[in-house]
C-alpha cells in the first residue's frame, strides 16, 4: 500500500501532510490481528459516523449545508437529535462544507449575554471556540478556511477537515428572554450558498461491513491529520481510508475476528472513559474537544456528549454513586453548597439530569414539572438560614417547602452533570471541588 502522500499549501508557506491512507513500508510494523484492528478502527471512525449520520438526520429534516438551523426552545425530553444537550442555552447548528472554497460566518454583537460557537472539524475535534470568552462581545466577520485553501486576508480559521460542524449555545435568562435569545440567533450568518450533502446511510448500529464501508468512503473525503498515522498502520488489514475496504475479501474465520473487535469496541464506548473520581464528581478529561490521540476518550464522549466544549469554556462533572450505592431516582438524594461555595464560574452553572439509554447515551427525562435542570440562573431557588444551597434530587418530589429546589429524576436509574460555563481558575486548576452527593 501507498504511505499517501497528499500534500497542500496552506497559503502562508506551511505544508501539511494528509494520513488518510495506510502505511505499511519498511520497518514499519503492522498488526495482523484483525480484531484489535476492527475494534481500533471502529472507535477511531466512530466519531466520524455520529456527526456523518447528524448532518443526514438534519438534512432529512429540511437543513441545507452551510446554513444555520435554529432551535427555538430549550432543550427538553423531546430533544434527541445529540446526547447530553444542556437546558440553558439554545442552540444553532450549521455543517458547513469547504469544497467550494472559504466561508464568511458572522457572530452578532452580544452585550453581556453569554454565546460561543464552537467549530468542530469531521472527528469532532474542537477547531476554535469563538463568542463571549474568546473574541468579546462585538460584531465579528471571519473566513473559515478548508485544509487545502490558500487564506484570504482579514481573519480567518482553517479546518483540517473539508466538513466542519458549527454550534452555536445562545444564552436563556428565563422565559420573558427567549425572544430576545432568538433575535440573536437570528443574526448569525454564513456568507456562503446553501448546498446538499449525500447522506452517509450507516449508523454504529450498523452491521460491520455497512459500518466500515461508509466510513472507508467519509475517510476518502474528510482525511485524517498525519499525526493518526500509526494507527492506520495499526489497522492497515481491514483497507480503510483508501476507499478499498470491501467486505468480500474477508474469510470466514477473518470475519469472526472483525465481528469480535467490534464487539469489543462497542463494550467499550459504552462505558465513559476513565476518569479521576474525587468526593464522589468524574472530572473532564484535560483533553476533552480537542482529544489528540485519545481515541477511547474522543470515541466515548461522541456517544455520551457529543460536541463536548473544551474545559476553558465549560466544565461537565457526573456524579458517582456513593461507594455500595447506585444512583436510582426512587431514592432521594441531595447536594448541598455551602455558604458561598456555588461552583466558581465567570457566566453561570447548572444541575442536569439524564436517562441513560440501553446504549449508554444521556437523554432528558420527561417529568411533572417540567424541569430538566437548576442553577444559580433558576427563578425561586432558596438558599437555607446559613446561607447554604441544598438541591434536592429524586423521583418523588420532597416536602413542599422544599419543591423550589427539586430537581425530577426518572424512577430508575439516572446519571447528573453539573456544568460550569466560563469556570474559574479555582476550578479548572481544582482548587474548587464539587461536594458529594448524599442519600437525602
Amino acid at each position: 500500500m501507498s504511505t499517501g502522500s497528499d500534500f497542500g499549501d496552506d497559503g502562508q508557506g506551511a505544508v501539511r501532510r494528509s494520513a488518510s491512507v495506510a502505511a505499511d513500508g519498511a520497518g514499519l510494523e503492522v498488526s495482523d490481528s484483525l480484531r484489535s484492528a476492527a475494534r481500533e478502527a471502529w472507535l477511531y471512525t466512530l466519531p466520524l459516523m455520529e456527526v456523518a449520520a447528524l448532518r443526514s438526520r438534519s438534512i432529512a429534516l429540511g437543513a441545507r449545508l452551510n446554513w444555520f438551523r435554529h432551535a427555538r426552545h430549550l432543550a427538553d425530553h423531546r430533544s434527541r437529535a445529540a446526547p447530553a444537550p444542556n437546558n440553558d442555552t439554545l442552540y444553532s447548528s450549521a455543517h458547513i462544507d469547504l469544497t467550494g472554497g472559504p466561508v464568511a460566518i458572522t457572530l452578532p454583537e452580544l452585550g453581556s449575554r453569554y454565546l460561543s460557537l464552537q467549530l468542530m472539524d469531521a472527528f469532532t475535534n474542537t477547531i476554535a471556540v469563538l463568542g463571549s470568552r474568546t473574541t468579546g462581545s462585538e460584531c465579528l466577520t471571519f473566513q473559515l478556511v478548508g485544509p487545502d485553501d490558500a487564506a484570504p486576508p482579514g481573519p480567518c480559521i482553517r479546518s483540517p477537515t473539508r466538513h466542519v460542524w458549527a454550534l452555536a449555545r445562545v444564552l436563556v435568562d428565563g422565559p420573558a428572554d427567549l425572544d430576545a435569545a432568538r433575535a440573536v440567533q437570528d443574526q448569525l450568518s454564513i456568507g456562503a450558498s446553501p448546498a446538499v450533502d449525500a447522506p452517509t446511510r450507516s449508523s454504529r448500529q450498523a452491521p460491520w461491513q455497512d459500518y466500515f464501508a461508509a466510513a472507508d468512503q467519509l475517510l476518502t473525503t474528510d482525511r485524517p491529520p498525519l499525526s493518526d498515522l500509526t494507527l492506520f498502520q495499526r489497522i492497515s488489514p481491514l483497507g480503510l481510508g483508501e476507499g478499498r475496504f470491501n467486505a468480500a475479501d474477508f474469510s470466514s474465520g477473518e470475519v469472526a475476528e472483525i465481528e469480535a473487535g467490534v464487539s469489543e469496541a462497542k463494550s467499550l464506548v459504552k462505558r465513559a472513559h476513565p476518569s479521576a473520581v474525587i468526593d464522589g464528581w468524574t472530572y473532564p478529561h484535560p483533553e476533552v474537544g480537542d482529544f489528540r490521540q485519545n481515541y477511547h476518550l474522543r470515541a466515548s464522549t461522541a456517544v455520551r456528549g457529543l460536541a463536548a466544549l473544551p474545559t476553558s469554556e465549560a466544565m461537565v462533572m457526573f456524579a458517582a454513586a456513593p461507594p455500595g450505592e447506585v444512583l436510582d431516582g426512587c431514592k432521594p438524594w441531595r447536594l448541598s453548597f455551602a455558604r458561598d461555595a456555588a461552583p466558581p464560574t465567570h457566566a453561570f452553572w447548572s444541575l442536569s439530569v439524564y436517562e441513560i439509554t440501553p446504549d449508554g447515551q444521556l437523554f432528558f427525562a420527561d417529568n411533572a414539572i417540567g424541569r430538566f435542570s437548576i442553577g444559580n440562573r433558576t427563578s425561586g431557588l432558596r438558599t437555607s438560614g446559613d446561607g447554604s444551597l441544598n438541591i434536592w434530587i429524586g423521583h418523588e418530589p420532597p416536602d413542599v417547602a422544599l419543591q423550589s429546589n427539586w430537581l425530577p429524576t426518572p424512577p430508575g436509574p439516572f446519571s447528573l452533570a453539573l456544568r460550569a460555563y466560563l469556570p474559574q481558575r479555582s476550578m479548572i486548576e481544582g482548587g474548587w471541588l464539587a461536594p458529594p452527593l448524599t442519600p437525602a
